[in-house]
């Protein structure tokens, strides 16, 4: 056991996740993603009920973007100290975030079994991108990148414990949890401005609210695409693998740095603001 162990941390230690890190993956993604975690209702009315204004991307897009795809590059590519220091930051927007009387179902932000899901989608999301753009990736790649991507929970509270032992259980956990997934229509309605692009000014819903209606469409998982409505064809499906494809290609033969842009910018962004003492969230 002993052994198995230190062969796992050594492994680990040796795996470089930037390899598998698309900043254009945030871009295409990011919108299906959110529909995935949310479309479990604990996190969809926890999301759409929270009075932390702050937080709310319809309000302030800008700041939630950053917010978020700085979480996304501390969790990947940051220090223990510096996950420690995001999840501080994190931690006190979310104490707001729990139900109430009034609530259709119980959540509350702290709960490790919501962060496992939001982690899953999060670790699904990316894989199924990557694969899309750059297609399988080796099987020992794959491991590390499946082990390395427990970070989406544990830089929260979801102990590494609750992370699924392996790829096998992982899609074990994934197909139970998928389909128990339902999109209520107070959340649709969310979803529907998070899709067109409504929380940013014209004329950006007008000239790219379209397009990424189509995007998100194609990376939803098929129940959930219908339980919103977005329409979805075979010529659509090669369309947008075609795309993809070309995207990864092209990524393939720039510099590590740039291939991960946005990303990377963000994780030197929050570095600069906790040298400077200025809010992390």
């Amino acid at each position: 056991m002993t052994t198995s162990l230190r062969t796992t941390s050594a492994a680990t230690a040796e795996y470089d996740v930037a390899a598998h890190l698309d900043g254009s993956a945030a871009f295409f993604g990011a919108a299906a993603n959110v529909i995935m975690q949310l479309s479990l209702a604990p996190v969809g009315y926890g999301v759409v009920e929270s009075t932390v204004d702050s937080g709310k991307v319809m309000l302030h897009p800008l700041k939630r973007t950053r917010t978020t795809l700085t979480y996304l590059a501390v969790a990947m590519l940051g220090t223990e100290e510096e996950r420690s220091a995001y999840r501080a930051a994190v931690d006190r927007q979310h104490r707001a975030v729990r139900s109430t009387a009034d609530s259709p179902v119980r959540y509350n932000a702290f709960d490790p079994r919501l962060q496992l899901w939001v982690a899953a989608c999060l670790y699904w999301g990316s894989r199924d991108l990557y694969e899309r753009m750059h297609g399988p990736m080796a099987p020992d790649r794959a491991e590390a990148f499946y082990r390395h991507a427990a970070r989406f929970g544990t830089t929260l509270q979801m102990p590494q414990s609750m992370w699924p032992a392996d790829r096998a259980a992982f899609d074990h956990y994934w197909s139970e949890q998928l389909a128990a997934t339902h999109i209520d229509p107070p959340i649709r309605d969310y979803f529907r401005d998070l899709v067109d692009l409504r929380m940013f000014p014209q004329p950006i819903p007008l000239a790219f609210g379209r397009f990424h209606r189509w995007i998100v469409a194609g990376l939803l998982p098929e129940h959930l695409r219908d339980q919103m409505g977005l329409p979805w064809s075979d010529t659509d499906d090669r369309r947008l693998a075609r795309l993809l494809h070309a995207v990864g290609a092209v990524e393939d033969r720039v510099p590590k740095q740039l291939k991960m842009f946005p990303v990377n910018a963000y994780l030197t962004d929050m570095r600069l603001r906790r040298r400077l003492g200025l809010r992390l969230v």
